[in-house]
């Protein structure tokens, strides 16, 4: 779409070469990961067939396209692109994205099945980055986005005649296992899954199982405890087959999924490590929303937390969004180059370029300190208490132990205070919650390995490592967290949150 692009488009590129005149159809843009991928397609593949999207409608926007045009085509992901070549960038919206009204996990994504049958024949190739991200979803609905819906991802790729697949999971369906985590299929930690001779788990029987407990526990509640006991039995089933959340077991059992599926057909399974914003496209710091570590910083900045469960030394893998997205688009190239063939990839920096957890703290509360007014979205103020890791008994003994006698102090406050509340009460419980969350992420017992990655990018060639770098090695962790990730969460993130907040004031106003 820009001149460096378009002029690449001409040069020995064998990813523009691959997916000249291809279309590509890619589920999940509504989200993060989603709107990069598709961004980078538009902007350095312009010479792409079409780009498909699947997108469910909704009671605001019925169709796909109304959906696309009033909640994706307006985000800021796509600044860069207007900026550069406005009347471009709608023509190729115009004329190459297809929106298509469908809902992922329903058969046939809720099409007749001709409909289905001809979306098949039309596209070359499928993304799959839709997902339930939530760690303690519901298990029923994670099971269905996570796991089931990648039957129908199967059939569409069947009814295209072998249509190759890449399947966006998570290099956190290690689980539990400690170690090196190697571009593999993953072994469970916690109790044994048949594994069939052709090295997948067979995944059929334990699917019943969680299905018959999800129908238990469907007729004993209702409302919001039924909620509540649909996310326990998830945390629960997860632990007992050797996974900390209902996100990455489920994430989990759809690489067996697809894996026994799409047997002798092509299939990538594309694995990142906690993404985060992006290193410099379609801008530095690039974000949408707040994202696993955001949480954390979002809450050290409030001066909500100061004790964590983490290990210091451990190494936290975060990626970059637009280094996951070349390799998505790495691995599409590599599929329509050498098709048949199952290959497992995974984005991450933990092998090539670590950093540490206390390093990655250490940097955030350098900024914090010396420079919080660049960041007036994120600080309110400077932060004055400390940002501490501690190992995760000695967490549960201290948090254990103050919350006792601010919980006595609490009741007192409400009955004498008109039901005020206690506020370091309150920030105990906000540590608590986002420590039951995220504090197996920051206690790292494992290294994941991307060898395979980087040889993709090698066979690529000088060229297409240069158009669409995956490599972690250039991210130098000090400028990255402090500069171009801190801005980008100010700039993007929250800024966007406080204006939907003020959108969202005016219309209850003018009610």
């Amino acid at each position: 779409m820009t001149k460096q692009m378009s002029g690449a488009g001409e040069s020995p590129s064998r990813v523009l070469e691959q997916l000249r005149g291809k279309h590509v159809l890619i589920t999940g843009t509504s989200g993060f990961l989603g709107k990069v991928v598709l961004e980078k397609l538009i902007r350095a593949v312009p010479d792409i067939g079409g780009i498909h999207l699947l997108i469910r409608g909704n009671a605001r926007h019925p169709s796909a396209r109304e959906r696309f045009m009033s909640e994706i085509a307006c985000s800021s992901v796509f600044e860069r692109l207007k900026l550069e070549g406005g009347d471009e960038f709608e023509y190729f919206l115009d004329t190459k994205v297809h929106c298509v009204t469908g809902e992922v996990t329903e058969p046939f994504f809720g099409m007749p099945e001709p409909k289905f049958v001809q979306l098949a024949g039309q596209v070359d190739a499928i993304i799959n980055s839709a997902a339930s991200v939530n760690f303690r979803e519901e298990l029923d609905k994670a099971l269905a986005i996570n796991t089931l819906c990648l039957n129908n991802i199967a059939a569409l790729a069947q009814a295209g005649d072998g249509l190759p697949v890449i399947q966006v999971s998570t290099c956190y369906v290690n689980g539990m296992n400690s170690g090196q985590a190697y571009e593999e299929v993953v072994s469970p930690a916690g109790a044994e899954i048949p594994r069939s001779p052709d090295g997948f788990f067979e995944i059929e029987e334990l699917t019943s199982l969680l299905q018959d407990k999800i129908a238990d526990v469907r007729s004993r509640y209702a409302g919001k405890q039924l909620e509540k006991k649909l996310v326990d039995l998830g945390i629960r089933e997860a632990n007992h087959y050797g996974w900390s959340d209902t996100y990455t077991f489920t994430k989990w059992m759809g690489e067996q999924l697809l894996m026994k599926s799409l047997g002798g057909h092509s299939l990538t399974i594309l694995r990142p490590s906690i993404i985060e914003s992006a290193l410099e496209e379609p801008a530095p710091g690039w974000i949408e929303g707040v994202k696993v570590a955001d949480a954390i910083i979002l809450a050290y900045a409030r001066e909500k937390v100061t004790l964590f469960p983490g290990k210091r030394s451990g190494v936290i893998d975060v990626i970059p969004v637009d280094l996951v997205a070349n390799s998505i688009i790495l691995s599409l190239s590599e599929a329509f180059q050498e098709p048949g063939r199952h290959r497992i990839y995974q984005c991450c920096s933990g092998s090539s370029n670590p950093i540490s957890l206390g390093k990655f703290i250490d940097h955030l509360m350098e900024e914090a300190r010396t420079n919080y007014a660049a960041y007036n979205h994120l600080f309110y103020r400077q932060p004055t208490k400390p940002f501490i890791a501690v190992n995760r008994r000695l967490f549960d003994a201290v948090i254990g132990g103050a919350r006792l006698p601010l919980s006595i102090a609490d009741r007192l406050l409400k009955l004498t205070s008109q039901n005020r509340e206690l506020k370091m009460l309150r920030n105990i419980d906000t540590t608590r919650s986002l420590a039951t969350i995220f504090g197996f992420y920051t206690a790292p017992d494992y290294i994941f390995q991307n060898d395979r990655l980087m040889a993709l990018a090698e066979r690529m060639g000088n060229l297409d490592k240069a158009i669409f770098p995956v490599d972690a090695r250039q991210i130098n962790w000090e400028i990255y967290l402090r500069k171009i990730h801190l801005a980008g969460l100010n700039r993007y993130a929250l800024s966007e949150r406080k204006l939907y907040r003020l959108k969202t004031n005016k219309v209850r106003k003018a009610a």
